[in-house]
C-alpha cells in the first residue's frame, strides 16, 4: 500500500500564529489565569492538551476579570476588546491576518454606508466576528439560494468567510449581480485554503481512498471533504489516528492524506503511521475475533446484555454483544420520542446495554431494545434530578388536552400549558419538536407519572438577569434592549430580564402622537438609563437620547433671514407650527401665513403640507423660532416681475408705479 500526503497539509499560518502565542503565554505566565476566547482552534485534542496546562476557555468575556484571553484566529466583534478593557482583562490578539483584513473591509465600507454582504456559515465564529465589525448589520449568505432573501440595495460590499470554496464564491457572486446598483466585491478566500483545497483535488483525484484528518467542527475540514468526495467516492473523515478506517481502507493500493488547518503535525504523522502498521494489526485483530468466537455462548431472552455499537443507520443500531450473530436495535425500540434520531443515540464504538427481545428476528440477528433497560435507570435518573433539583433537557413530541408531552431518554412526561412559559402561549403546537430546559415539579415512581416545568427555568434565568442588571445599572450608560409591549404613553423595552419604559416624550426629539410611528414589537434598541427605583422594579429609559439634540447646533446651521423648506406638523387658532428637521419646528404666526386676511390658518395650509419659510427670530435658550410664510411669497412675486421698458434699466419702484 502507498501513501501519499498532500503537500499543503495542517497548521495554516493563522493557526501556527495562535498556538505560538499562547505557547508563549503559557511561558510567560505572570500568575494571571490564562484563558481563549472560545475554542483556540477547532481541534478537541489540542484543546486537551492546553488544558492540561492550564489553558480553558471562555463563552462569554466577562467570566475572564482580571486575567489574560488569547483572542483565537477566529476574531472576535470589535465590541469584545471594549469590554474586556473594562474588566481589567490582558488580551493576546491571536486573530489571523487573513480574517483581519476580511473585518477591516467590513467595518470601512459599513461606515461608507454599504450594505455588507458575507459568504459563509452564520453560527461559525469567524463569520459571527466579522459582523461584529459592521453592527451585526449583515446579511449572511450561505449559498446561491439565500441570495433570493436579499432585497435590492443602493451598495452592496460582499467578502467571504476565508474558509470557503471558490466554487461557492463564484455561484454566489453571479447571483448577487442584480441586487445592486453598486457592488463591490471582495474575495477573502485565505491563500493557504485555496492552497490546500488546490492539494486536496490534486491528491484525491489520483487515489483509491482519501483520509481527510481534521475537527469534526471544523470548517475548512468540511470544505477538504466536500472536494475530496467530489473526485474519490471513497473518502474518510476522522479527527485522531485511532478513528482511520482499517477495515475498510486495508484493500486499497494507494491511500491519499490531507488534514484541515487546526491539525498539528503530531496528530497526521500518528495517523500516517497507524497505516503502515495495519496490515499487523488486521492479523492481531482476526486472531482475537476467533478466540472471542470460541467462547460464545447465547444470550437468552428477557435478558439485559452488554455491547459495542458497530453500525448506526437512520433506522436501526446494530450492536456487537461477544455473540456469533449482533443484535438489532430498531428505531421503535430506541426511544419513546417518535423524531428520535438514531444518530442522537449513539455512534460506532460506543458502548451499549439493551434487552433480549428475541434471539432471532427472522434473520438470524438478535432483536434488542435500549427502552426497556433505559426505563428502569431513567425513573432512578429522574428521581435523583428531583432530589437534587436538577435542570433536564426534553424534546416536546405532542400537544394533549392542558399541555403536552415531552420525552426524557425515552421516557414521557406531561408539561401543564401554564408551565411552558412566564408569558401567555396562545397556540402550543409551535413548542413541538422543541428542546426545553425543565426541572421536576411532580414525580411519582409507582404509577410513573412525571410533570415537568420549562416556566421554572425561565423565572430562574429572568431573575438572575434581573439581579445582574441591578448590580451592574448607572444612570446614563447605553444598554441594549428589545420593544416588548406598545401603549398609548410610551414602549416598554426588555433591557435583560426586566421590562423599562421610554416615555412617548422621550422616543424621539420629533413630535409624536403614538408610539408605533418610532418603534414595533420585536424591534432592538440602544437606550439610555435615565432613572431607576430598584425598590420598585422601574427603570426609565429614553431613545431620543441616544442622538444629539437638535438645538445644540442649531445656531451653527440656521440664522435670521434664512429661508427653508419644512412640513406643517399642527395647526392652532393662531397658527402653523412648521418642522424643518426632526425635533426642530416653529411657529409661522396666522398674521405671517398671507398677505390676505385669514381668520384661521387652515384656509391657507394643512397638516403634511411642504412649505417655504423665512426665520424671522432664533431664541436657542428657549427653543423658539419665529417663521414667516408670507415673506418667502413676497419674493417670489417680485422676483416674477417682467421689465419691459427697453430703454433704460428700470427699478422695481417704476414697475410698480407703472402697474398702478
Amino acid at each position: 500500500m502507498k501513501i501519499v500526503v498532500a503537500d499543503n497539509a495542517g497548521f495554516c499560518f493563522g493557526v501556527k500564529q495562535a498556538m505560538n502565542k499562547t505557547l508563549n503565554a503559557i511561558g510567560n505566565n505572570n500568575d494571571k489565569k490564562i484563558y481563549t476566547y472560545g475554542p483556540l482552534i477547532h481541534n478537541n485534542q489540542v484543546i486537551e492538551r492546553l488544558e492540561s496546562q492550564g489553558v480553558s476557555s471562555v463563552e462569554n468575556i466577562q467570566d475572564a476579570k482580571d486575567s489574560t484571553v488569547i483572542i483565537r484566529s477566529h476574531g472576535v466583534p470589535l465590541k469584545i476588546y471594549d469590554l474586556a478593557h473594562g474588566y481589567n482583562i490582558d488580551v493576546i490578539d491571536a486573530t489571523c491576518p487573513f480574517v483581519r483584513k476580511v473585518q477591516k473591509i467590513a467595518k470601512e465600507y459599513y461606515d461608507r454606508g454599504y450594505t455588507i454582504v458575507i459568504i459563509g456559515n452564520p453560527k461559525h465564529p469567524e463569520v459571527m466576528g466579522i459582523n461584529g465589525w459592521c453592527n451585526h448589520s449583515a446579511s449572511i449568505v450561505q449559498g446561491p439560494e439565500d441570495v433570493n432573501d436579499i432585497s435590492k440595495f443602493d451598495k452592496i460590499c460582499v467578502v467571504a468567510q476565508t474558509t470557503i470554496t471558490m466554487d461557492l464564491w463564484t455561484d454566489v457572486i453571479g447571483k448577487l449581480q442584480e441586487r445592486a446598483n453598486i457592488l463591490e466585491t471582495f474575495n477573502t478566500i485565505c491563500t493557504a485554503t485555496k492552497e490546500r483545497q488546490t492539494s486536496c483535488a490534486d491528491v484525491s483525484k489520483q487515489v483509491d481512498a482519501m483520509i481527510i484528518i481534521g475537527g469534526y467542527h471544523s470548517s475548512n475540514t468540511q470544505k477538504l471533504l466536500q472536494i475530496s468526495k467530489k473526485y474519490c467516492k471513497n473518502t474518510y473523515h476522522i479527527e485522531t489516528a485511532e478513528e482511520v478506517p482499517i477495515a475498510d481502507i486495508s484493500g486499497f493500493k494507494k491511500i491519499g492524506v490531507t488534514a484541515g488547518a487546526s491539525t498539528p503535525d503530531w496528530i497526521i504523522k500518528e495517523a500516517i503511521k497507524r497505516m503502515d502498521n495495519m496490515e499487523q494489526e488486521q492479523n492481531e485483530m482476526m486472531n482475537m475475533m476467533e478466540e472471542i468466537e470460541n467462547s460464545l455462548r447465547a444470550p437468552r431472552r428477557g435478558t439485559s446484555v452488554k455491547g459495542t455499537v458497530i453500525l448506526v443507520t437512520d433506522n436501526e443500531i446494530m450492536v456487537n454483544i461477544g455473540y456469533k450473530a449482533d443484535g438489532i436495535i430498531p428505531k421503535k425500540e430506541m426511544s419513546n420520542d417518535p423524531l428520535v434520531n438514531p444518530h442522537e443515540i449513539a455512534k460506532e464504538g460506543d458502548p451499549i446495554e439493551a434487552y433480549v427481545l428475541k434471539t432471532d428476528d427472522g434473520e438470524g440477528n438478535l432483536l434488542l431494545s435500549k427502552i426497556r433497560v433505559d426505563a428502569e435507570k431513567n425513573w432512578e435518573h429522574l428521581e435523583k434530578a428531583t432530589d437534587e433539583n436538577h435542570t433536564l433537557q426534553v424534546r416536546v413530541v405532542q400537544v394533549v388536552k392542558g399541555g403536552v408531552i415531552a420525552v426524557y431518554k425515552g421516557t414521557r412526561g406531561f408539561i401543564p400549558a401554564s408551565q411552558l412559559s412566564t408569558n401567555f402561549i396562545s397556540d402550543l403546537q409551535e413548542f413541538v419538536d422543541k428542546e426545553l430546559a425543565v426541572k421536576i415539579i411532580d414525580l411519582n415512581i409507582e404509577k410513573k407519572k412525571v410533570v415537568f416545568s420549562h416556566k421554572v427555568i425561565m423565572k430562574e434565568e429572568n431573575e438572575a438577569k434581573r439581579q445582574k442588571l441591578w448590580e451592574n445599572i448607572e444612570k446614563g450608560s447605553i444598554i441594549e434592549g428589545e420593544v416588548k409591549r406598545l401603549v398609548k404613553f410610551g414602549a416598554f423595552v426588555d433591557i435583560g430580564g426586566m421590562d423599562g419604559l421610554i416615555h412617548i416624550s422621550d422616543l424621539s426629539w420629533s413630535r409624536v402622537n403614538n408610539p408605533n410611528e418610532v418603534v414595533s414589537i420585536g424591534d432592538k434598541v440602544k437606550v439610555v438609563i435615565l432613572d431607576f427605583d430598584k425598590e420598585n422594579n422601574r427603570i426609565s429609559l429614553g431613545l431620543k437620547q441616544t442622538t444629539l439634540e437638535p438645538w445644540a447646533n442649531i445656531e451653527s446651521k440656521y440664522s435670521i433671514g434664512d429661508i427653508v423648506k419644512g412640513k406643517v406638523v399642527k395647526l392652532a387658532d393662531f397658527g402653523a407650527f412648521v418642522e424643518f428637521e426632526p425635533g426642530v419646528d416653529g411657529l409661522v404666526h396666522i398674521s405671517e401665513i398671507s398677505e390676505k386676511h385669514i381668520s384661521k390658518p387652515s384656509e391657507e395650509v394643512h397638516v403634511g403640507q411642504k412649505v417655504k419659510v423665512k426665520i424671522l427670530n432664533l431664541d436657542k435658550e428657549n427653543k423658539r423660532i419665529s417663521l414667516s410664510m408670507k415673506e418667502t411669497a413676497e419674493r417670489t412675486d417680485l422676483a416674477d416681475l417682467e421689465i419691459v421698458n427697453n430703454d433704460e434699466p428700470t427699478t422695481i419702484g417704476e414697475i410698480l408705479a407703472s402697474k398702478e
